[in-house]
């Protein structure tokens, strides 16, 4: 009796694991969820330029799914607003986004998987007019067009790295020293579509000048970059600074800042981070103050005063 050995070969793609975190619901991810209490804000507002459906055959058009306010608010409130090949959109917020201890923002996609990601580049702006962009990378191969699979461990600082419901993160402590540009006033984030075409004529690139190959062409009215929404995490949303009732300076400052009060009854003063953990706590019936700084990290801080009934706000910004 002769036995036959039959061997069936099944193909399974299985990713090289790239040196950046991976997709979401993995350990190391960066990935952000929608409903993540890390969330304070979303954008109010969004003003868009659409991009073709497929940018080599404009006989097409250009994309019209989403509106205006389909960007808005949370995550999967509103649809999505489709850039199309090089498409843009800024979003405004109803505080300006700070630099606060980790990310401070992060872009939603509508990916319906871990691989399909439609990439964009990101932009930020504290006057609506000088915009600067996160340095990015993308390690993807270029020898063939992707059509479906992206991996995400070769993607940094590019919006889309992640499926619906999970959000990019981006953090402006890297966007630190540029002039023009105060990381404790974003006003403005600009999205725009990275056309993933590995054709020179059409395609884009990363900070380093590596092409970006994402899904290509996408000739639909969803074509490119699937804007969701953008969640805040450190901003001023909520926190109203009281009538001053109390001085500091400097502000900002950098080593020392001293505190000067209307009177000598006992009060309570605290500094807060945006996490809203009280790093610092004193209770003095002095007229003045004296905190010493460099034991705290760079950001925007809270100083609160409690006297009696009366509580009291204002900003600190240690740099």
């Amino acid at each position: 009796m002769k036995l036959t050995l039959v061997i069936v070969l099944i193909s399974i793609n299985v990713f090289a694991q790239g040196p950046y975190a991976p997709v979401a619901d993995s350990i190391g991810t960066s990935a952000i969820h929608k409903d993540s209490s890390a969330f304070i804000d979303w954008a109010s507002a969004c003003i868009i330029e659409r991009g073709w459906k497929n940018i080599t055959d404009i006989t097409l058009g250009k994309t019209s799914t989403g509106d205006i306010y389909s960007a808005t608010e949370k995550s999967g409130v509103n649809g999505v607003v489709s850039l199309g090949d090089g498409g843009s959109a800024i979003l405004t917020f109803s505080s300006p986004i700070i630099n606060g201890n980790g990310p401070d923002f992060a872009v939603f996609e509508n990916a319906f998987n871990n691989t399909f990601l439609e990439l964009a580049h990101v932009e930020v702006s504290s006057d609506g007019i000088n915009y600067f962009r996160f340095e990015s990378s993308s390690l993807s191969q270029i020898n063939s067009q992707i059509m479906y699979e992206v991996n995400a461990t070769d993607i940094k600082n590019l919006a889309g790295k992640y499926r619906a419901q999970y959000g990019t993160p981006f953090d402006l402590e890297e966007m630190i020293g540029i002039t023009n540009l105060d990381v404790n006033n974003i006003t403005h984030v600009k999205i725009i579509d990275a056309i993933g075409s590995i054709n020179q004529s059409y395609a884009s690139y990363d900070s380093q000048g590596n092409m970006i190959n994402d899904p290509f062409p996408t000739p639909f009215e969803t074509g490119g970059f699937d804007l969701d929404a953008i969640g805040v995490i450190h901003s001023f949303v909520g926190i109203e600074e009281s009538l001053n009732t109390f001085k500091v300076f400097p502000n900002p400052a950098k080593e020392k800042a001293t505190i000067i009060f209307d009177n000598l009854s006992d009060k309570t003063i605290q500094l807060i981070d945006l996490n809203g953990v009280i790093v610092f706590q004193l209770i003095s019936n002095s007229n003045q103050i004296d905190l010493d700084l460099f034991r705290y990290s760079k950001g925007v801080y809270i100083l609160k005063l409690i006297e009696g009934g009366n509580i009291n706000i204002q900003k600190l910004l240690i740099n």
